[in-house]
């Protein structure tokens, strides 16, 4: 068999896919059209960030088993793709936490005590104390944003410089924070009371202007931003205004939406110091997911052993169409779930009853965790999903019944919080028709999929309409409507699908319709 490299990797990683006994090629720079042209005759393909593996590439990949990612983020790879090929995407979680963790508190000291442009300044000959006079960042307050595996660490890291950490990330027991020396807070109180701001959470349709405007108004004067995670999460021009205006003091930036940027504005702010997506980019990371990757590659190509896969949990051959269905359900669930709640998370319940509880549902209930948590935690995947939990307190239980209700099967999940309960159901209709049956209290059939409105408001005429008029006036067409009603209660659910992303500033306007009570934007 064949495997092509074609970003750099260390020299240490291809001899261990040579030694698996593998026929590897080094062929890094390649472009778009010559890797679509030789990439059907590799049994393998190992990318960094470089190599963009596109669904058309992806197309032509006729003996393609399996594209391994020397590194964490996969938006390089199209998973998707891939998965309806039945090629297994592999990444690296874990190999680069410290050094990216390391890279943002490096950039906060950085932009606290000006040492770029001090530097800048001294090169040219220029002995100017007065124009860099910093801050300590001693007894500072320190909001993170996302406590995963970088978010921890820079919490730690912060700790040990003796700042106040607080953090948000609905996702972490208050038990395991505690136990961390650190203070859990709400978005708002962390704009409200964070001296420095930290962005760790992953890249996506959720996560993207998670620091806007609205954000930056409600922080306080003189706080400083930094975001080593992805592009887009904050949003550039926002914080030029919020850094205009006096309000922000200062970011440091290691990510942007286009790499390299098309748009150097935010670049050339003389209160911005920026650096090129460095934070993995230190020998030791890049040497542990070189090893990392080729080791996961040899094992399943020759073993058939599925380590950090994206797209795929392990599953026999034979089991695999029994179990795809169910596994594709309850991801869709836990990706649903996941962005509707809000509280702090004590218990997840998953109860399998009539034919699916006949199944090994093991991958079925990581499938779930992968998707309830993808929408705030970075590096997860369909290993480590369960770990995730357990580090962050939450307990996971299962139960099983084969007694068969309304429907021949029923994947059904409770997510306990300190506020309440929230329930979904779902069931397989046939392989390809995956329905939600039950929110909350409502019996409903959804569709679950692409961008989805999610509405509850009081059961009264002229709300459907009114909401239907809001979305015409703004330009999104409704695909698919779904209506669930509580007679007793007087209140009812309308579940939206619209054929593109709802901005922000929609949502708003849909929550000001009469009658309603609550607006979410789901994406899945």
């Amino acid at each position: 068999m064949k495997i092509l490299v074609s970003d750099k990797l260390s020299d240490q990683g291809v001899k261990i896919l040579k030694d698996g006994g593998f026929e590897v090629d080094v062929k890094t720079g390649l472009s778009p059209e010559e890797l679509k042209g030789i990439i059907g005759q590799y049994d393998g393909l190992v990318v960094r960030s470089a190599t963009k593996a596109t669904a058309d590439i992806i197309s032509a990949a006729n003996n393609l088993k399996v594209i391994g990612r020397a590194g964490a983020g996969v938006d390089n790879i199209d998973s998707e793709a891939a998965s309806k090929r039945g090629i297994v995407v592999m990444n690296t979680p874990g190999g680069n936490t410290v050094t990216t963790a390391e890279h943002a508190i490096a950039m906060m000291m950085a932009l606290t005590r000006h040492i770029p442009q001090a530097d800048a300044s001294m090169k040219k000959e220029k002995w100017d104390k007065k124009s860099f006079s910093g801050r300590e960042v001693y007894n500072k307050t320190i909001g993170v944003i996302g406590l995963g595996k970088v978010g921890s660490v820079v919490a730690s890291l912060a700790q040990g410089l003796k700042m106040n950490v607080i953090a948000y990330d609905p996702f972490i027991s208050k038990e395991v924070a505690e136990q961390r020396g650190i203070e859990l807070a709400e978005l708002d109180e962390i704009y409200k009371r964070a001296d420095y701001i930290t962005v760790h959470t992953p890249g996506s349709k959720e996560t993207k202007g998670l620091i806007g405007k609205a954000a930056f108004d409600k922080m306080k004067k003189g706080v400083m931003v930094i975001n080593c995670a992805r592009g887009g999460i904050v949003e550039e021009q926002a914080l030029i205004e919020a850094l205009d205006s006096g309000k922000v003091a200062g970011a440091a930036i290691d990510v942007f939406v286009k790499e390299p940027p098309e748009d150097w504005t935010v670049i050339k702010h003389p209160k911005i110091i920026c650096t090129p997506h460095l934070g993995a980019s230190t020998e030791e990371a890049q040497e542990n997911v070189a090893l990392a990757i080729a080791d996961q590659i040899v094992d399943y190509l020759k073993n058939g052993v599925i380590r950090n896969a994206v797209n795929t949990p392990s599953v026999g051959p034979e089991m695999l169409p029994k179990v795809k269905p169910y596994i594709e359900l309850a991801e869709k669930m836990g990706t649903f779930v996941g962005q509707v709640i809000t509280g702090r998370i004590e218990k997840i319940t998953i109860n399998y009853s009539g034919s699916v509880a006949e199944l090994d549902t093991k991958p079925v209930t990581v499938a779930l965790l992968k998707g309830f948590f993808s929408a705030i935690v970075s590096e997860v995947n369909y290993v480590n999903a369960p770990v995730i939990a357990k580090e962050r307190g939450i307990a996971v239980v299962e139960s099983h019944s084969t007694k068969e209700d309304i429907f021949t099967n029923k994947i059904s999940v409770t997510v306990q919080l300190d506020s309440g309960s929230r329930y979904l159901a779902g069931s397989v209709f046939k392989a390809n028709d995956l329905r939600f049956v039950e929110i909350d209290n409502y019996s409903i059939e959804v569709i679950p999929e692409g961008n989805m409105l999610v509405i509850y408001n009081k059961d009264l005429p002229g709300t459907v309409g009114n909401i239907g008029a809001t979305l015409g006036k703004e330009k999104i067409n409704i695909a698919r409507l779904f209506l669930g009603r509580d007679k007793e209660q007087g209140t009812a659910i309308i579940i939206i699908n619209v054929d593109s992303d709802v901005a922000n500033g929609v949502i708003e306007k849909l929550r000001q319709v009469p009658n309603t009570i609550t607006v979410t934007k789901v994406v899945i």
